[in-house]
């Protein structure tokens, strides 16, 4: 005897792509959507682009290596555009009323996390690389050209992205609305903390500790390894690594603790503020 479509055990990759299809979708029919995702990674690394242009003539310690700021900037984008579009696809649905829709139907919650997470990979690849092609035409950097230390430096940023974007949903799951300023405000909370622009030396000593508890610190501070002194700190990857295991299993526990808390008092299908 066949099963009940809501208790089939069975992992479904139909409705995981049927989920990202929909955004797919929505991406198509929309050209300011597409035009969102490149146009703030760019402007940021136009920006960015003429300070480092700037400070190449005016600052030894930039001159050594041109592009720091660029790369850095990009590989932030990662980060920030990899949390936002978690939060984003899921507010798609918080907006449209229809997530109760889509939990009375076989969907389940960790299928609803593969989805976001596609989603994610798929806007960060377009709004980073488009930004990334607009820096080799305009600056003439290609930041394509640090080679396979960049795929380790993306994979460690992305991964920290989903975990703190689907904390950041089950948060907006449960509290309604009102609570979606958490998805601007939460990543740029650790852009200090994270040494985007300036060593982890910088900070003072009692917040170092801190710093080094985020996996976006240990990335940039291999960038600039890699960008000054031309060597690839496997280690400190590693260590970034496994501190992402923690960030995004946590944000998947959050996440789905948060829809049963949200399932048990009715919120999904009263979506609001």
């Amino acid at each position: 005897m066949n099963s009940h479509p809501m208790t089939d055990p069975r992992f479904s990759l139909r409705r995981i792509g049927a989920l990202v299809l929909r955004h797919l979708y929505l991406m198509r029919s929309s050209w300011p959507r597409l035009l969102e995702m490149i146009y703030w990674p760019t402007v940021q690394m136009v920006l960015w682009g003429f300070i480092t242009l700037f400070l190449a003539t005016n600052s030894s310690y930039v001159a050594q290596a041109a592009g720091v700021l660029i790369s850095a900037v990009l590989l932030w984008d990662v980060l920030f555009r990899g949390q936002l579009g978690i939060a984003l696809v899921f507010m798609e649905e918080m907006y449209s009323r229809n997530l109760g829709h889509l939990f009375v139907s076989p969907l389940r919650p960790y299928e609803m996390i593969c989805a976001l997470i596609a989603m994610s990979l798929i806007r960060t690849v377009i709004g980073v690389g488009g930004a990334a092609l607009v820096a080799i035409l305009f600056f003439h950097y290609n930041i394509f050209d640090l080679g396979l230390p960049l795929l380790a430096f993306f994979l460690n940023l992305i991964l920290m992205s989903w975990g703190i974007g689907l904390l950041v949903a089950g948060i907006v799951m449960r509290y309604g609305l009102g609570a979606e300023s958490i998805a601007w405000v939460a990543i740029f909370a650790l852009q200090p903390l994270s040494g985007v622009y300036y060593p982890i030396s910088v900070l003072p000593g009692w917040l170092q500790p801190v710093a080094w508890a985020l996996p976006s610190s240990h990335v940039f501070e291999g960038l600039r390894e890699l960008l000054f002194r031309h060597t690839f700190n496997s280690g400190m990857l590693l260590h970034a690594l496994l501190l992402n295991i923690v960030f995004l299993g946590g944000g998947g526990a959050a996440f789905l603790a948060f829809f049963h808390a949200a399932r048990k008092r009715g919120l999904l299908l009263h979506v609001g503020e």
